[in-house]
């Protein structure tokens, strides 16, 4: 009875921290605004992205980061090493800045938060101008943001799901990128 007890304790604790642990951004979508602006509408595509990434590297394993699907092909880890060089670049873009606060090489775990904060914060500054955009006011066009690596980032999600599939460990068969969250 005692053994039971513990085991009831430790497992009630257990299930106390994990519902009081904050998620990542991009566990869910954030609710979509009332209005289209120019700035509504990029910061949702950017929101897209963080959710489709934040599901695509959910619960991967070691095993899977060094998959690869052939010999001329990037692993996982390579593939999730780009997106994160992609989210640098499109926050230093938006932001108008080429600070970069991590210079260390990161581990999985870090390179995936560091990924989806850089997400939050583009969609967050897109979404909450309250001037049209000028998308000439950057060092590379707001246009080329779109079609370069915001497009190539949604890409290499999707072959981060491809290979997490081929290595045994699939998405999320719950997770709705059309409603932006989980399914019950």
């Amino acid at each position: 009875m005692k053994k039971l007890i513990i085991i009831y304790t430790v497992l009630l604790s257990t299930i106390v921290m994990a519902q009081k642990e904050e998620h990542l951004p991009y566990y869910k979508i954030p609710e979509y605004p009332e209005t289209y602006t120019a700035g509504t509408v990029a910061a949702r595509m950017v929101d897209g992205l963080g959710f489709r990434y934040y599901w695509a590297t959910e619960g991967l394993t070691e095993e899977d980061l060094i998959y690869k699907a052939s010999e001329s092909g990037r692993t996982s880890a390579e593939t999730i090493e780009h997106l994160y060089g992609l989210s640098k670049f499109i926050r230093n873009n938006v932001l108008k800045t080429d600070k970069d606060d991590t210079k260390e090489t990161l581990s999985f775990e870090n390179k995936r938060k560091q990924t989806l904060l850089n997400f939050k914060v583009v969609a967050d500054v897109l979404r909450n101008t309250d001037k049209p955009l000028n998308l000439e006011d950057t060092e590379v066009p707001f246009w080329n943001m779109i079609n370069g690596p915001i497009a190539d980032a949604l890409w290499h999600c999707g072959q981060v799901v491809m290979l997490r599939r081929a290595s045994g460990n699939p998405f999320n068969s719950k997770v709705s990128v059309f409603q932006g969250r989980l399914r019950e």
